[in-house]
């Protein structure tokens, strides 16, 4: 076969999406543990070009298994491998912030970049680099934003105030609120700890009597987006909602949230769960036809 997309066990649904966009076969690959909880990986068919479509959230297992996964479609004769991986992970940590820390972006980033011809991913976590290739070298590395999948989530009817929960949220926020023609406000941020932060609102006031969208890149254990929702409605927001491209939150995380007054919880299909509401394989297979790889 030309081109196949291999999709995984968790991943085969939004795996169809995108192959049924773009008009080709999409099989799953085959895993399995062993006691020692090693794994087996079996690719299904062979294929010219192979995508293997996988979110990284809970990356450790699933990152060794793209590898074996890559390594078994070259040996069946593949021209090229792409992953395609709408949750990049291991991509805050960019820099060692104390002695003797590994640098995990540019660590997994040579790893993809050794054993995959092309990455696609979606609003990656990055802070230091200006763009996903330095941190993925000598490949194409694409990086895509979910705000135009978020944007078409939200009715301007309403008047909703659009707010980015920290300083590094302000060009996200903005990429959502202009087109929209909506207002917007950003917080700033302390964290003292991975469940504990602080937050400040200027002009929070503006929320009163009107709906509040916070929108960010991801939620992890939603601590931010809850002081943020507790913010808001003190200053007399009219309801509360979060917009986001990942949500890599743990059911009870979520049961918290709504519990502190977020009323509705939104995100792309980056990582399967309950939350997904806006469906990336528009985008992704839009980019794929534009660079040629496919």
């Amino acid at each position: 076969m030309s081109a196949v997309v291999f999709g995984f066990g968790e991943s085969m649904g939004a795996a169809k999406r995108l192959g049924a966009l773009l008009d080709l076969p999409v099989l799953q690959v085959a895993t399995r543990r062993f006691p020692d909880r090693e794994s087996l990986v079996r690719m299904p068919a062979p294929a010219r070009t192979a995508i293997l479509y996988r979110s990284l959230d809970d990356p450790d297992g699933k990152i060794v298994e793209l590898l074996l996964a890559a390594s078994a479609a070259r040996d069946l004769g593949a021209e090229r491998v792409v992953l395609v991986a709408p949750y990049l992970a291991y991509m805050r940590q960019d820099m060692a912030f104390h002695p003797g820390e590994a640098v995990s972006q540019r660590v997994i980033g040579r790893l993809i970049a050794d054993h995959f011809d092309a990455l696609l991913t979606i609003d990656p976590h990055l802070h230091r680099i200006a763009s996903l290739g330095e941190a993925v070298p000598g490949i194409p590395a694409i990086s895509l934003s979910a705000a135009p999948l978020l944007a078409s989530l939200i009715d301007p009817a309403g008047h909703p105030v659009i707010v980015g929960p920290d300083g590094e949220s302000r060009q996200w926020t903005q990429s959502i609120a202009a087109p929209l023609g909506l207002d917007m406000l950003v917080a700033s941020k302390e964290r003292s700890g991975d469940r504990d932060v602080r937050l400040t609102l200027p002009e929070v006031e503006r929320v009163r009597g009107r709906p509040a969208i916070l929108v960010d890149d991801m939620i992890s254990s939603g601590r931010t987006l809850i002081e943020a929702a507790r913010l808001l409605r003190a200053a007399g927001a009219a309801s509360v909602e979060a917009h986001v491209t990942h949500c890599l939150a743990r059911p009870d995380d979520l049961a918290l949230m709504q519990a502190e007054g977020i009323g509705r919880i939104s995100s792309s299909d980056s990582v399967d769960g309950p939350t997904n509401r806006a469906y990336a394989a528009p985008l992704l297979a839009s980019c794929l036809k534009e660079a040629g790889l496919v």
